[in-house]
């Protein structure tokens, strides 16, 4: 499986798989609960300056992560501005954009092996109603790990198209955009059959 592991020695680098994610995912859903307003705003991006550097996971990845996620953002707050106005548009779109980018911290300061066992054990009392906890375990890692790597290759697509004197364009974009997520599918296909998942 691909991961975004980014080594370090922060305070959630060092953090417990389980209750790492349990902080986060709090943060986040508080984040994206904040009152429809502008002050809205200016909460979501203390919250996030302060969820990447105090634990000393950086500017530059904080840079790294808005940066991948921007057209994902811009869409968010185009279809905010029609259809309710300047003020909430940017409320709603700072709180995903807050929510999204906390959640980030997950896959970023978290190995995946870690990521699966604690995602495992806290599954494990659905066990008792016939669930496969290491399969669902699986999905839910695999799932938090792709949407940021999806992100990258749109990224990726667009320099290739730059490079070639090509206007940047979904409709242009679009046909290499699928190859790639193919291929990254492939990719982590073969990885899990060659752990012996089927």
């Amino acid at each position: 499986m691909l991961s975004l592991y980014r080594p370090g020695h922060s305070v959630l680098h060092r953090l417990p798989a389980g209750p790492k994610m349990l902080v986060l995912a709090v943060a986040a859903i508080a984040l994206a609960a904040l009152p429809t307003a502008a002050g809205a705003a200016a909460v979501c991006a203390g919250a996030v300056l302060l969820a990447y550097v105090v634990p000393g996971v950086g500017l530059r990845e904080l840079g790294r992560q808005v940066w991948g996620l921007r057209w994902i953002f811009a869409v968010t707050a185009i279809g905010q501005l029609l259809f309710l106005g300047p003020e909430p548009a940017l409320a709603n779109t700072a709180r995903v954009t807050a929510a999204v980018l906390v959640a980030a911290l997950v896959p970023l300061t978290t190995r995946v092996d870690d990521l699966l066992d604690a995602l495992e054990r806290g599954l494990g009392p659905l066990r008792r109603i016939g669930m496969d906890t290491e399969r669902a375990a699986l999905l839910l890692a695999v799932t938090i790990t792709t949407i940021p790597v999806l992100a990258r290759l749109a990224a990726e697509v667009r320099e290739a198209q730059r490079a070639r004197g090509v206007r940047p364009s979904l409709r242009a974009g679009l046909v290499p955009f699928t190859v790639l997520s193919l291929r990254h599918a492939d990719q982590l296909g073969e990885a899990l059959a060659a752990r012996g998942v089927r």
